[in-house]
């Protein structure tokens, strides 16, 4: 069998239908996008890799779960959820579940690690963490083992991002090399990645609330309106093939916000990792 993926991430949605996020309706936008994804046939599985909640209000992901669920389900297709640093973990265990867990989908099955840190933005996995995913990989899945992190495994392009990065990425490559991992699909970036890792493949989706631009000047930080998701195909054998599709409406384009290197730089500090 092939397997099916929509990936979507950094949703952002808040508590508040009403609020916006740097002024972007996020609701609205992941109505768009679950709507033009609809025109995808033979979904397996929906991954939403984390940065589901901008304040990580309870209802702001219910309100990700009474659109996502549905969706998957006509479809006969399962969801998989993961934290990330925007997430707090008493709304998402309140409404999704477990931060770590397993699923399976057909033969694959599918780890969703919380990478988040609470109080940072940058990502790390915790030794305990690390434990339970050898433990999982000791044994392998009939078609491979597909990973959901927020934090991606592989190194950042913007100012910002770069000290935001998945801390120790070296030391859970080193754990998911030695096993039967297929893919590792991961957010936080809001542009689109499709690289390697370890003998890896890694795709990152492009973010839902707005796209940021990775080749920002001057080390400044700026994002533009726009939205996007991934699909992608994993074989049961081989190397997945994936197709970014954006989503377009609107005021696409426009900046929604350009942060100097001064702020980025006292971002870093207070959200990045302490040395």
């Amino acid at each position: 069998m092939t397997l099916r993926i929509l990936h979507l991430s950094d949703t952002h949605l808040l508590g508040d239908p009403d609020a916006r996020h740097n002024g972007v309706d996020t609701t609205l936008a992941l109505d768009r996008v679950l709507e033009r994804a609809a025109q995808v046939e033979g979904i397996g599985l929906v991954v939403a890799s984390g940065d589901l909640s901008e304040d990580g209000a309870v209802a702001a992901y219910e309100r990700l779960r009474g659109r996502l669920e549905p969706f998957a389900a006509a479809r006969g297709a399962q969801v998989a959820y993961a934290m990330g640093n925007h997430d707090l973990r008493a709304g998402f265990e309140q409404v999704l579940g477990e931060r770590d867990g397993a699923l399976t989908v057909g033969g694959f099955r599918v780890l969703r690690l919380d990478t988040s840190v609470p109080g940072a933005g940058y990502g790390r996995l915790f030794p305990e963490q690390l434990e339970w995913l050898r433990t999982q990989l000791a044994t392998d899945a009939a078609l491979g083992t597909i990973i959901v992190m927020h934090h991606a495994p592989v190194p950042a392009w913007s100012a910002l991002l770069r000290a935001l990065e998945l801390q120790g990425a070296s030391d859970v490559l080193a754990v998911l090399t030695g096993g039967d991992v297929r893919l590792v699909l991961s957010g936080h970036y809001h542009h689109s990645v499709a690289t390697w890792a370890g003998g890896i493949p890694v795709i990152v989706a492009p973010g839902v609330t707005n796209t940021t631009d990775a080749l920002a000047p001057g080390g400044h930080e700026r994002a533009a309106a726009g939205s996007g998701f991934a699909v992608i195909d994993l074989p049961e054998l081989g190397a997945p093939a994936t197709t970014f599709v954006n989503v377009p409406a609107t005021g696409d384009g426009g900046w929604l916000f350009d942060l100097d290197p001064a702020t980025v730089e006292r971002i870093a500090t207070e959200y990045g990792p302490r040395s």
